[in-house]
C-alpha cells in the first residue's frame, strides 16, 4: 500500500520523539523523561505531541523497544558474520551485546537495570523484541546439543513437574528438542550474561579493581561455556 505525504510526516515525527527520547534518557535518565521536554525540543508545543505519544509511559514503551530493535539487529548481524562453531557464535553474541551496551549506557540501563519507578512495560509490545538475543543463544546451545558438543551433567537431578511444564512451554515455542538440563543451564547463562555485562557498563567491579577489563569478559565467558557443558577448548 502507496504511503501519503501525511504518513510519512507522522513516521518522521515519531522517528523524532524517539531520537529526541534517547538524547533525554541519556542527560537526564529515564525516570526524568518527559513529553514536554520533548515538545519544546521539537518545536512544538505539547498537545501536538499528545497527538502521537500519549504519555510519558508510551514513550518508555517506545524506547525499550527501539532499545531492544537495535540490540536485536546488532547481534544478527554479528551472527551472521560469525563462524558455524556454536561456542564461537556464543562469544560473538556476548561480544556484541557488552559492546552496545559501552556504547548505549542509557539504553542498557532502561533494558536490563533498575526499573522506573511507576513504569510496567506492555508484554504485547516488548516481549517479542525483548527475547530476540536470548531466543539467539539458547538456538546456539540447541545446535551444540544437536552436534555432541556438551557434557551432560553426572548424576542429574530431576527437574519438577511445574518447571517441565514450563521448559515445554519454551521448547515448544522455539521448536527445540533439548533436555532439561539444557534448558536449565541455558537459563542459568542467560542472567548471568546480562548481569555480567551490566557490571562492567556500570563500573560495579570499581574503577581500579581489574587491570583488563576485556580479558576479565573473555575469562568469564570461558566459564559460561563451561556451564553450558562446553569442554575446554570449545
Amino acid at each position: 500500500m502507496p504511503t501519503t505525504p501525511r504518513t510519512r510526516a507522522r513516521a518522521q515525527t515519531m522517528e523524532d520523539i524517539v531520537r529526541i527520547g534517547r538524547r533525554h534518557l541519556a542527560t537526564d535518565g529515564a525516570a526524568a523523561l518527559s513529553l514536554r521536554a520533548v515538545a519544546r525540543e521539537l518545536g512544538v508545543v505539547s498537545s501536538a505531541v499528545y497527538r502521537y505519544v500519549r504519555s510519558r509511559d508510551e514513550l518508555l514503551t517506545l524506547l525499550v523497544v527501539d532499545g531492544y530493535t537495535d540490540l536485536g539487529d546488532t547481534v544478527d548481524a554479528a551472527l551472521a558474520e560469525a563462524p558455524d562453531e556454536p561456542a564461537e557464535q556464543f562469544r560473538v553474541l556476548a561480544r556484541t551485546v557488552l559492546s552496545w551496551a559501552r556504547a548505549e549506557p542509557s539504553r542498557y540501563g532502561l533494558l536490563f537495570g533498575t526499573p522506573v519507578p511507576g513504569y510496567d512495560a506492555p508484554a504485547e509490545q516488548t516481549t517479542a523484541p525483548g527475547t530476540r538475543v536470548v531466543i539467539a543463544m539458547q538456538r546456539i546451545f540447541a545446535r551444540a546439543y544437536e552436534r555432541g558438543l556438551l557434557t551432560a551433567p553426572a548424576g542429574e537431578r530431576s527437574v519438577s513437574v511445574p518447571l517441565t511444564e514450563s521448559f515445554d512451554a519454551i521448547r515448544d515455542f522455539l521448536g527445540l528438542e533439548v533436555p532439561d538440563w539444557l534448558m536449565l543451564r541455558g537459563v542459568t547463562v542467560w542472567p548471568a550474561l546480562f548481569g555480567t555485562v551490566g557490571f562492567d557498563v556500570f563500573d560495579q567491579y570499581g574503577a581500579d579493581t581489574f587491570a583488563d577489563r576485556d580479558e576479565l569478559f573473555e575469562r568469564q565467558l570461558d566459564g559460561l561455556l563451561a556451564v553450558v557443558g562446553f569442554r575446554p577448548g570449545s
